[in-house]
């Protein structure tokens, strides 16, 4: 891991932020529908 700033190549739709929640015995990200089937990145951040 280094402390370089992420640069994305592709196209970008959106920007959002959101808390991960726990979903069973797993995590989830919440997402409006619109998004069902698209790739998405997620990125997790260091407290």
């Amino acid at each position: 891991m280094t402390t370089e700033d992420i640069i994305l190549t592709d196209q970008v739709e959106t920007f959002y932020e959101k808390n991960v929640t726990a979903f069973g015995n797993s995590a989830k990200v919440d997402a409006p529908k619109k998004y069902i089937g698209r790739r998405a990145y997620v990125i997790i951040l260091k407290e």
